[in-house]
């Protein structure tokens, strides 16, 4: 693969928050290098609003934010992804649609923060390690070299799903 640029689509249930932060991180982080996207296997039609907070937080522009179906990235005529990401458990469980292109696919779960109903403070601290987890792994991609060997890059983005805190 070349180091040309790179589509890559972030897959969760209800591309919300998770896939969203991930798409973020990933357009401005990767700016130049990665087109990011994402998509849910059954949107929920708004982006969190934790989510969108902790990007404003880190002046990550938010106007692109829309939660929406992966069938827009499914169709014959949409532009092929590089790689496909599932960043939750029931995204990675689903049958997936044949994505145009054959992608590389990988699994990054990350705990979902929508889910913390605590206190307002507890539903902040789970965006907060959303965001730090999801940096973390989006540096380690980008860092990554694709020019070489397919097979090693792709063990590599698969084996970034499994850093830990």
């Amino acid at each position: 693969m070349s180091d040309a640029h790179c589509n890559v689509l972030f897959l969760c249930t209800g591309n919300s928050a998770r896939s969203l932060i991930a798409e973020a991180l990933l357009a401005t982080l990767g700016k130049g290098r990665f087109n990011a996207f994402s998509a849910g296997s059954q949107p929920t039609g708004t982006p969190n609003p934790g989510a969108i907070a902790i990007l404003e937080k880190h002046g990550i522009e938010t106007k692109f934010a829309r939660s929406k179906s992966w069938n827009e990235f499914a169709d014959h005529d949409a532009e092929e992804m590089d790689v496909i990401i599932t960043v939750c458990g029931n995204a990675a469980d689903e049958s997936c649609p044949l994505w145009p292109g054959h992608p590389i696919t990988a699994h990054w779960g990350v705990e979902d923060p929508a889910a913390v109903t605590d206190s307002p403070a507890a539903r902040d601290a789970a965006f907060a390690k959303t965001f730090a987890q999801m940096q973390r792994r989006i540096d380690a991609f980008i860092a990554l070299n694709r020019s070489g060997d397919k097979e090693k890059w792709l063990e590599a983005v698969r084996a970034i799903g499994l850093m830990t805190d």
